[in-house]
């Protein structure tokens, strides 16, 4: 089955025929994994230069934490904490694909006019109505996400009849939503630890190439997560392994992007399984 090979990131083509790497950039006090490590323009910048470096073909950028019982950020404070770093961080890599992780449609219209090039919504057009309509004028790809509810609940005993049926019948009918408002690239991102559990999450991976039924990109963010750490029994600090071995899985099962705190070693993955 075919899938689209391209995505135009505001005239910039980019190529999917080849995995590409996006790197983790969370300009957040509570990031489950480098919450507070990145605030201010310096440590930014110095973060941003070392992913781009390394090989990180995108570079996404969170201003309101997603991690499981996340506290509720308002417009105002992500907006404030967007605008404090990531105007800067364009300028110093001006050639470089910014993604903005949010799921409200006027922070997506700032993101964009500050020079962003893709908008990454953990929500997949749930949480605001207006956000494909917004991307359809934007015409910026779009990671459309699946979560079962938002941060503040999604973990609070998620349940599915058939998990992989009910993702990709959300994916259908939000993807011809998307066609309707004019949106063009649109990447699927399955959701890992949004609104599943253990289980869940090693069935979604299992069968990740069923998502190639909907001829989208499709993106996955396994870094660090719980779904490694709880059944390894490991902290974040050593969880770098078992992140290796999912993304190894993900990328043989037809994942075209892979978002991690980890570049440099994410990079070595795609160096392998592209030499099979």
């Amino acid at each position: 089955m075919l899938r689209p090979k391209t995505i135009n990131c505001r005239g910039t083509l980019l190529s999917l025929e080849k995995p590409v790497v996006m790197g983790i950039l969370n300009i957040t006090p509570d990031s489950f994994s480098d919450g507070g490590q990145f605030l201010d323009e310096k440590t930014a910048t110095k973060q941003c230069e070392k992913m781009l470096s390394e090989g990180a073909t995108i570079i996404d950028i969170g201003a309101v934490s997603t991690r499981p019982f996340a506290d509720e950020v308002s417009f105002e404070e992500e907006k404030k904490r967007l605008l404090s770093v990531f105007p800067n961080l364009v300028k110093t890599f001006p050639k470089a694909i910014f993604s903005v992780d949010t799921f409200r449609s006027e922070i997506a219209k700032i993101a964009v006019n500050e020079g962003a090039s893709m908008i990454n919504d953990i929500s997949g057009g749930q949480a605001d109505e207006a956000m494909f309509k917004t991307i359809g004028i934007l015409q910026v790809p779009y990671v459309m996400m699946h979560t079962q509810g938002m941060p503040q609940t999604m973990q609070v005993e998620p349940k599915y009849d058939d998990v992989m049926n009910e993702l990709i019948l959300f994916f259908s009918k939000q993807i011809a939503s998307a066609h309707q408002a004019e949106m063009l690239d649109i990447i699927v991102d399955p959701g890992f630890g949004f609104g599943k559990n253990l289980e869940h999450n090693y069935e979604i991976l299992g069968k990740l190439e069923r998502f190639q039924i909907l001829e989208k990109p499709v993106m996955v963010g396994l870094s660090r997560k719980s779904m490694i750490r709880n059944l390894l029994n490991v902290d974040i600090e050593n969880s770098l392994n078992g992140t290796t071995v999912a993304n190894t899985i993900a990328l043989l099962k037809g994942a075209n992007i892979l978002r991690v705190h980890d570049v440099k070693e994410t990079i070595e993955i795609l160096k392998i399984t592209e030499k099979l």
